[in-house]
């Protein structure tokens, strides 16, 4: 299957109008970010296949690695976000697609105005991440850009991201997920493959995966359903549902399985750039400046261990239990069972 996407990807894709369905492709950027896409070569966008944005806060003098990062796209946009004194490292096994990324790459330093480019790119697959000269726990950020579904060996991959992510680091990535498992028949066809489709995991397999993989509590930012828009291709997956979505896995230690609440709360102060009025976490953490805002254990430390830790002030400790959080999606099992009294045993 692996030389069946590179020859998807290298040579039988020339531009993304080649794509037989829209899982591969991205939606509406945010404006902040409309003018810097504006600037890159048209060529290094011709070739570009993500599915989502994979641009999070607070990034200026971050280190960055792409995992899949083909013609370059994303890696040149955060090449302009980290500042010339951050790093983007972009990684591809397809060599059609590191030619159009490295041929641009003096292109972008002078476009952004850098002495030096701040970018590289490297040949490799990203199941073999441990071939490569990358150290451990360098990165920052780890991104990727529909391409963990592309990966035949997608537990090496998260492995490997763990590793190489700093303490306090995230996996940053927008990926496509199904409904349900994908029939084997259907993962072996190669055009469904390519097009990003049936080596998309189970949204609940990759969830207890990413678990095992050390990222305890993954978070989900966004998501839209995919239509596919092609009746043939429709017809040969059924009743599966693809979704396009952005998850945060942070490489956080003593993150709980599920949301424990311990009184805490913090105070966003409005000091992130282009995020004056709220930050957002994921989905359901959309914290506005200045309010009190209740948060479970996990989302104290995914706020106090990482790189957003300044911009927020910091309620509570550990020291009190109060149960599971409200809202996290588990209620206490047991009936209280208060009408009939304790239950006796004959």
């Amino acid at each position: 299957m692996r030389n069946d996407v590179q020859d998807y990807y290298g040579k039988q894709l020339q531009s993304s109008e080649d794509l037989q369905t829209n899982a591969c492709c991205d939606q509406e950027p945010p404006e902040h970010l409309k003018p810097l896409l504006a600037q890159l070569h048209d060529e290094v966008v011709m070739r570009y296949y993500g599915c989502g944005l994979v641009a999070p806060e607070q990034l200026k003098g971050m280190r960055i690695l792409d995992l899949g990062s083909g013609s370059g796209r994303d890696v040149f946009l955060l090449s302009a976000l980290v500042g010339e004194q951050g790093e983007v490292v972009g990684v591809d096994m397809t060599d059609e697609q590191l030619d159009v990324a490295r041929r641009h790459q003096d292109y972008h330093r002078d476009v952004f105005g850098y002495a030096n480019s701040n970018v590289r790119f490297l040949k490799g697959y990203i199941e073999e991440l441990d071939q490569l000269d990358l150290e451990d726990g360098y990165f920052d950020i780890i991104i990727s850009n529909c391409v963990i579904n592309l990966s035949t060996d997608k537990a090496k991959v998260l492995a490997d991201v763990k590793r190489l992510l700093k303490p306090g680091g995230e996996f940053y990535f927008s990926d496509v997920y199904a409904d349900r498992r994908v029939p084997s028949a259907l993962v072996n066809d190669p055009v469904l493959y390519g097009e990003c489709l049936s080596g998309a995991l189970y949204w609940n397999d990759f969830i207890n995966l990413g678990k095992r993989s050390g990222f305890a509590d993954p978070r989900l930012v966004e998501s839209r359903r995919l239509t596919i828009e092609n009746p043939a291709i429709e017809k040969k997956l059924g009743n599966i549902r693809f979704y396009s979505a952005t998850y945060r896995l942070f490489n956080i230690e003593n993150l709980e399985p599920a949301c424990e609440d311990y009184g805490q709360a913090v105070i966003y102060k409005g000091t992130m750039e282009n995020c004056p009025h709220a930050f957002m976490l994921d989905d359901h953490h959309i914290i506005e400046t200045g309010k009190v805002f209740p948060v479970c254990g996990n989302t104290w430390l995914m706020l106090e261990k990482s790189r957003f830790a300044e911009h927020f002030e910091f309620i509570g400790n550990f020291d009190t239990h109060y149960g599971i959080f409200e809202g996290c999606g588990l209620n206490v099992p047991f009936e209280d069972n208060e009408e009939g009294g304790a239950a006796s045993c004959c």
